[in-house]
């Protein structure tokens, strides 16, 4: 599995090159690194983890270390070349804080104090912080959701770069010692609820690098857009608009017969790109009103979901797709589109493909497993959860998958075609960040440390 992840890079770096987006790598993206949202591809996967079982965040067996991290984020953390990359905000208020659990509010938060939006990176072997960075700071824009935070999107690195955004104050590059590089304005980003404009819930989208690409999506109550910078310097290589209201998801690339591409979710239609020039090459109607799930690429489809009713569906789009591709009512599937499922998409969780198996976790708890390939169902099962449910997607290693509850609590369930929990792993704080895998440690980001897990 190490000799199939190795590869994968190297083929992307050839589709890349062919495409004319210069690809440099200054370390092996390989076993040891986890450089942006879910890993590569948003894929969730890294087998070869040789995790233990089970573990505790609340009297420490199998932490190897725990480090705090001040202020508040959802956002990820990264890994690459020994060193873990997270972003948090430092709320002038000391008791700002966010509002987990399974409830229907819109409500804003009423915390509009100043922020300091940090970049820290941390050793990977002692949890040690090396260097932190201000990537902004002052009052912010926009207002935030009462579950979401000012550094929820997660950073992305391609062992150079530190790229973060922090949605109306901006996107921020380091270089890989803490050094800044560049900061970009990318104006007001107003995202909320479509059908309650003053409604501000703030972004969570995350960027990504492909190549010398920086990429990231911005969908708003105004103008919404999707952005290509050059990571060395800032500049905008391509921008297309896009006729979307709000979304939350991120991004994904992959290979197409016609070069590399961009496949992102939307409210109005999922859709496909050109990487190279941003021209769009596809586009497939009947998502959900509300969309937060990232794209993810699995063998010769795309799986794309979103969980607002009535529609909630889930999408295999095969990577040959042009034109539109939309399906009727009733219609399951098509040449372009492998099959549909309605009402069974998540809300927030990203779906995992894992060993054939196509996982979705819903907010309630609720974990669903279909053949990738034909969309048949293999079970639904509920996680035996205390009651706030699940934003955190999951991560799948060595036969098993990982679901991160916001009651604290880390599910192990085993891969395969029916329900198997293996363990319940308490961390002892609310989980609201994907955890990352890398170098035989799972790297899980929880509401006041970073934890990092592994055995002997």
């Amino acid at each position: 599995m190490h000799v199939a992840r190795g590869l994968g890079a190297v083929v992307l770096a050839a589709v890349l090159l062919l495409a004319g987006v210069g690809f440099s790598l200054a370390a092996p993206a390989g076993d040891d690194a986890w450089p942006s949202f879910r890993g590569p591809r948003a894929s969730g996967v890294a087998d070869g983890q040789a995790l233990p079982e089970r573990w505790s965040g609340v009297d420490g067996t199998n932490i190897r270390w725990r480090t705090a991290i001040p202020g508040l984020a959802h956002s990820s953390p990264i890994v690459w070349g020994g060193r873990v990359f997270v972003t948090s905000a430092i709320s002038a208020d000391r008791d700002a804080t966010f509002r987990p659990g399974l409830y229907g509010a819109g409500t804003a938060s009423d915390d509009r104090s100043a922020q300091r939006l940090m970049v820290y990176a941390l050793d990977a072997r002692t949890g040690e912080i090396q260097w932190e960075a201000v990537a902004a700071e002052g009052r912010p824009r926009d207002a935030r959701h009462i579950k979401n935070t000012y550094a929820s999107a997660t950073p992305a690195t391609d062992g150079r770069y530190v790229v973060a955004l922090f949605g109306s104050q901006g996107l921020h590059a380091f270089d890989i010692d803490g050094r800044r590089v560049w900061t970009k304005d990318l104006g007001r980003l107003d995202t909320g609820a479509y059908d309650v404009p003053q409604l501000e819930w703030g972004p969570a989208s995350s960027p990504i690098i492909a190549g010398d690409l920086v990429i990231v999506q911005c969908d708003t109550q105004g103008e919404s857009f999707l952005l290509a910078v050059d990571v060395r310097t800032g500049d905008t290589v391509w921008r297309t608009p896009r006729d979307e209201p709000p979304s939350w998801g991120t991004p994904t690339v992959y290979d197409s017969p016609s070069g590399a591409a961009l496949v992102t979710n939307g409210s109005k239609f999922v859709r496909g790109y050109d990487l190279r020039t941003g021209r769009e090459r596809w586009r497939l109607g009947g998502s959900s009103r509300i969309t937060a799930p990232t794209p993810v690429v699995a063998g010769d489809l795309l799986i794309v979901a979103s969980g607002r009713a009535p529609e909630a569906p889930i999408f295999a789009v095969r990577r040959t797709a042009s034109g539109d591709i939309t399906l009727g009512g009733r219609q399951a599937s098509s040449p372009a589109v492998a099959w549909r499922h309605q009402r069974r998409g998540p809300y927030m969780p990203t779906p995992i493909v894992y060993q054939g198996r196509l996982y979705a976790l819903h907010d309630a708890g609720i974990l669903d497993a279909y053949d990738v390939e034909t969309g048949t169902e293999s079970y639904r099962r509920r996680i035996p959860h205390a009651g706030f449910g699940f934003s955190a997607s999951p991560v799948a290693a060595d036969g098993r998958i990982y679901l991160s509850g916001e009651d604290g609590v880390i599910f192990t369930v085993r891969a395969g075609p029916r329900f198997e929990l293996v363990a319940a792993n308490d961390m002892g704080e609310p989980l609201m960040a994907t955890p990352a895998l890398a170098g035989g440690v799972l790297y899980v980001r929880g509401a006041r440390h970073l934890f990092a897990v592994a055995g002997d």
